[in-house]
């Protein structure tokens, strides 16, 4: 038993510190989780795309999406790439803060079933039957009432990229990607080993 136990708090230890992070440059696995991704649309144009998560910030987010384009135009073999199309999505929720991500079910919390469908008054606690004073209370709503919570929000920023060779042409929308790879290398923080 001892020998299963230290295994799976070790492996609950990390996935709360990979939580407590921002998102690190990396290559996201699949489709839901965090980091960068690109599909190829011709020999020369890519989709990029880096999602970070409620910790990463929007600057980080678009700087890693710069980043990984220029990457993806020295591994293809071009030179420069221009940005076709570029957008950035926030996708905001809101999270209890507090006593842990259930504080809103148990602060001042008292089990009452009463208006929860015809069923329920088989759960039915009755702290009113006993008390004289309960309609001076009113209803507390056990999901809403009492519970303080913050907005989190999360960046993916996306875009389209052309890639070419030889010198970049005079315009904002093209970039040279060894000159983006060299300014933006000290802001890459990559995963821990």
């Amino acid at each position: 038993m001892r020998k299963l136990v230290l295994p799976v708090a070790i492996a609950a230890l990390a996935l709360l510190g990979a939580c407590a992070t921002a998102t690190p440059y990396q290559a996201a696995m699949d489709a839901s989780s965090r980091g960068y991704s690109e599909q190829q649309i011709e020999n020369n144009r890519f989709r990029v795309q880096f999602a970070g998560n409620s910790l990463t910030d929007r600057k980080t987010v678009e700087t890693y999406l710069l980043y990984r384009a220029a990457e993806l135009t020295k591994l293809n073999g071009y030179d420069h790439f221009r940005v076709v199309h570029r957008d950035t999505d926030a996708k905001s929720r809101m999270v209890p803060i507090g006593g842990g991500p259930y504080s809103p079910f148990y602060d001042h919390f008292y089990l009452d079933y009463y208006y929860y469908g015809p069923r329920s008054a088989y759960y039915r606690t009755r702290p009113y039957a006993y008390d004289p004073f309960w309609p001076r209370w009113g209803y507390y709503d056990p999901y809403w009432g009492g519970a303080e919570y913050r907005e989190s929000t999360r960046y993916i920023a996306s875009a389209e990229i052309l890639m070419g060779k030889g010198p970049k042409p005079d315009d904002a929308a093209y970039f040279d990607a060894d000159q983006v790879i060299m300014n933006l290398s000290g802001s890459i923080v990559r995963p821990e080993p």
